[in-house]
């Protein structure tokens, strides 16, 4: 009898479990997007798949743009929280105070879904992004074999303890082991990625390192502004200029040979994603910690293809 009791309770208590999980399951609804700067393409382009993605789900879709400012950005949350929000799709804009936006949906039941940039010490409950320690790693063989294993490089950093800005740095330096030879001889930090910064910093770098046959901007907009910079230096040499991000603008540069590599990520993809981690946490449902994409090295060879769809 006393089996007997213990079992009819443990099947009451799974039952009331049960009830409990289906009571708190829902269906998202309403979406907070927070930007870190819509004048970059790389976060216009995932902006406009989640909003594109979103609507076929009847999803409402409220996106906020910090244009790249962390204080800016922790007060568009705050107001998205208020707005009642289901989920949070979160693209810090900078490493300062990243987390206080996580901690804060959290604190307000709301999960969140970072991409691109997670936020040191309070994750998002997913992070979607590229590899960039992997992708990184294979632009930079990929240069350093066209240097034929020689030569001087500046590194034109992106935004200083950012997660691409690390990974992408991690990366590089694992595949420039291999390649003794290649020295960098001159690096600087970006505020926020932009392409006046790119030409301004590579400009300070020529002057002190004319010499050299190797740039790698950590993104597009940074590798565009050396190029440009490059233009104006009328070097005696080639000079390789490396991007990271595949821009719809810069593969067109790419194309018409301003630069010469990039990595191109799948912002479109990456976007979709995004909004279906978003609807299945509401839901409660588990969704991986990490869910890292590849990118594909982009030359003259292969960015017809990039040009005309997106990946």
């Amino acid at each position: 009898m006393l089996s007997r009791a213990i079992l009819l309770t443990a099947v009451a208590a799974l039952a009331i479990a049960g009830t409990t999980d289906l009571a708190s399951a829902k269906d998202a609804k309403k979406i907070g997007l927070a930007v870190a700067n819509l004048q970059a393409d790389f976060f216009n382009q995932i902006k406009q798949s989640v909003e594109a993605y979103g609507k076929t789900k009847d999803l409402e879709i409220i996106t906020v743009d910090a244009k790249g400012d962390a204080a800016t950005q922790v007060s568009q949350i705050q107001d998205l929280l208020a707005q009642n929000i289901d989920a949070l799709i979160y693209i810090p804009a900078g490493a300062t105070a990243a987390s206080v936006p996580v901690k804060a949906a959290k604190a307000d039941g709301v999960p969140v879904v970072n991409v691109d940039r997670n936020a040191e010490g309070a994750p998002g409950d997913t992070f979607i992004a590229t590899n960039s320690v992997a992708s990184a790693k294979e632009l930079c063989t990929y240069i350093a074999k066209q240097a034929d294993g020689k030569g001087k490089m500046l590194i034109i950093h992106g935004q200083k303890g950012t997660t691409p800005e690390v990974d992408r740095t991690k990366g590089c330096s694992e595949a420039l082991k291999d390649y003794p030879d290649i020295k960098v001889v001159g690096e600087l930090w970006s505020d926020g990625w932009h392409q006046d910064e790119g030409f301004k910093l590579t400009q300070d770098l020529l002057q002190t390192n004319p010499d050299v046959n190797i740039i790698w901007g950590q993104a597009d907009a940074l590798a565009l502004g050396a190029a440009q910079a490059v233009k104006v230096a009328h070097p005696d040499h080639p000079i390789m200029v490396a991007g990271f991000d595949g821009d719809t603008a810069a593969l067109v540069a790419l194309k018409d040979g301003v630069f010469d590599v990039t990595v191109t990520q799948q912002t479109q993809k990456m976007g979709r994603m995004a909004v279906d981690s978003a609807i299945a946490l509401v839901k409660g449902e588990k969704v991986p910690a990490e869910q890292l994409e590849t990118a594909t090295l982009t030359t003259k060879d292969n960015v017809a293809k990039f040009i005309e769809q997106h990946p």
